[in-house]
């Protein structure tokens, strides 16, 4: 096999342009995903740490649920199936005038799934602290969700970053799955770049070094900051 490496392909028009498009499109996927485990996750974390069994157990489901389900799967049952289910008038409107369907759709699913697992993240944090921290802050007076909001969280949050780094990347390298259902993120542009040129092994190589990339300068960035959270609670012990 005669294969004729061409580099040039990447930086000139309009290939340069679709994987700098791709990229955007891949970076917007993983924050606002990201956005909706954090919260999500967070929220679900802190019921699943309860002490009522009425708010753990939707809790519980919730996270086994959004788990144990392969994320490629949750993203084709919310495009394809979940319109189909809903009312006529709410489904037409998802699959026809919904801004940016593919996008919401796969940010929605990919987040959820990420969610299941922040969750499991953020009640691991709060147990390593709930037993020493919640009766000194009920003590001042704080109600339970004042409490996981003014001292449980923030602390759990410190004791959990390089966890959630982990999940952090997690939700970027998944963002990728989005090309199935139409999101033309850094794969789906390598791919159709690929298709056009023939110059797969370029492309492809391309989409590594941005994953690559990313993911090491992500890597640096939490490690940092965990480094730094930790010495600011060894100053104030």
């Amino acid at each position: 096999m005669n294969y004729t490496w061409d580099w040039g392909v990447l930086v000139s028009a309009p290939y340069g342009d679709w994987l700098l498009i791709g990229a955007g499109w891949t970076l917007a996927v993983t924050l606002v995903a990201w956005a909706i485990a954090v919260l999500l996750g967070s929220l679900v974390g802190c019921l699943r740490s309860a002490g009522s069994r009425a708010l753990r157990l939707p809790a519980t489901i919730y996270v086994e649920l959004f788990r144990n389900v392969p994320p490629l799967v949750q993203l084709f049952l919310w495009f394809f199936v979940f319109p189909e289910i809903l009312p006529t008038d709410l489904g037409m409107w998802i699959k026809r005038d919904l801004p940016l369907p593919e996008f919401s759709t796969a940010a929605l699913a990919i987040g959820l799934f990420a969610s299941s697992r922040v969750a499991e993240q953020v009640r691991a944090g709060i147990a390593t602290v709930r037993a020493r921290l919640l009766p000194a802050a009920l003590a001042t007076g704080l109600r339970p969700w004042q409490a996981y909001r003014l001292v449980l969280l923030p602390v759990a949050f410190r004791t959990i970053m390089a966890p959630l780094t982990s999940e952090f990347l997690v939700t970027f390298k998944m963002s990728s799955i989005g090309l199935t259902i139409g999101v033309m993120e850094v794969s789906a542009q390598a791919q159709q770049i690929a298709n056009y040129t023939f110059h797969g092994f370029e492309a492809y190589a391309a989409a590594t070094v941005f994953y690559l990339g990313v993911g090491l300068l992500i890597t640096l960035l939490m490690s940092r900051l965990d480094a730094r959270l930790r010495r600011g609670v060894a100053v104030r012990r």
